[in-house]
């Protein structure tokens, strides 16, 4: 009997913030946190009431420690996290803004410093990860950071999403990450290869582009035509969303009092997991999304409270005018 709803896996960092803005050399102090795809999805579930477990690899340092005790207490369920005594967590700073997409993105906006080469969670495979635990819910979450850590790590991916009896739904965030594949033996086509193995897939149109030089929504369609569900983001613009039958359902974002732009895409991502698992229609399945996202912009860091289920079903079902003026504050409150 399945008893998870989504399984996450995938690294998570130890993330540390800058405490003012400016660039990483004259940045004089940082703050902790934590920051990774899978688990910032994870969390964000929980926290939606979804019964969720995260699956990586951790060191056996503080920071390992750190990490599994922040992400165990926001309901994830962590037993399945393994500990490495031979590598470290990896950890990374950032500057107060979003990170590039792509190699030529304006770095003076947005700077990364990741410390995670020789990670315990570049370590995973196969070998190490049984497909059966993996699939242990009702969903299974993957995202293309994984695949860029390491050729294990990318066997790790094309094992999971093989087709197989007992599959679960495989979810699949692209996540492209111009720095990531920069020393990489493997181009991001990879990515591309995996997202066609999977039954929802979630791209942004910019990074699409820049990891495989497609442009536009109907080409980003046509080069993925496998997935059942293909949603298309365009940042503040909003989404498309692709069915099966080839209907395509375009929702826009509601305007956002911007705090910092991180960990949108993960938030996004995790309110149309929990409306698809509560098998609402597309459209609010979008909405979702984007009320989630909305919620991770309004603050600081990775991780947000998501609108209360009531009040996100509320803002859901507006008509579309009302949707249309929708605007979200920092204390998620909502005008229109």
């Amino acid at each position: 009997m399945v008893t998870t709803d989504v399984v996450c896996l995938g690294e998570s960092l130890v993330a540390f913030r800058p405490v003012r803005p400016g660039p990483l050399a004259d940045v004089p102090a940082f703050e902790r946190g934590i920051g990774g795809a899978e688990s910032n999805v994870a969390c964000a579930l929980a926290r939606c009431g979804h019964r969720t477990r995260w699956i990586s690899r951790v060191g056996t340092d503080g920071f390992g420690t750190h990490l599994v005790d922040a992400i165990a207490a926001h309901g994830v369920d962590v037993s399945a996290v393994q500990r490495d005594p031979d590598r470290p967590t990896g950890v990374y700073f950032r500057t107060a803004g979003e990170r590039a997409t792509t190699l030529t993105a304006d770095r003076s906006l947005a700077e990364v410093a990741y410390y995670r080469a020789g990670s315990a969670a570049s370590a995973m495979s196969p070998a190490l990860v049984p497909r059966e635990t993996a699939w242990s819910g009702r969903i299974l979450h993957l995202t293309g950071i994984t695949a860029a850590l390491s050729a294990g790590c990318r066997d790790l991916l094309r094992h999971l999403t093989a087709r197989a009896p007992g599959r679960p739904l495989l979810s699949f965030d692209v996540n492209y990450r111009a720095a990531l594949w920069r020393n990489s033996p493997e181009s991001p086509s990879v990515l591309a290869d995996l997202a066609r193995r999977c039954d929802l897939v979630f791209v942004g149109e910019d990074e699409a582009e820049a990891a495989w030089g497609v442009r536009g929504t109907a080409a980003i369609r046509a080069a993925l035509p496998e997935p059942d569900l293909l949603v298309v983001k365009h940042g503040a613009q909003g989404a498309t969303a692709f069915a099966r039958d080839g209907a395509a359902v375009v929702v826009p974002a509601p305007a956002v009092d911007v705090v910092a732009p991180v960990g949108a895409g993960d938030a996004f991502a995790a309110g149309f997991l929990s409306a698809t698992l509560r098998e609402l229609p597309l459209p609010a399945r979008l909405r979702h999304g984007h009320l989630t996202a909305a919620a991770a912009l309004t603050v600081p860091g990775d991780l947000a409270e998501p609108p209360a289920r009531d009040h996100a079903d509320r803002l859901a079902a507006l008509d579309d005018a009302a949707w249309n003026a929708l605007r979200i504050d920092r204390d998620m409150e909502s005008t229109a």
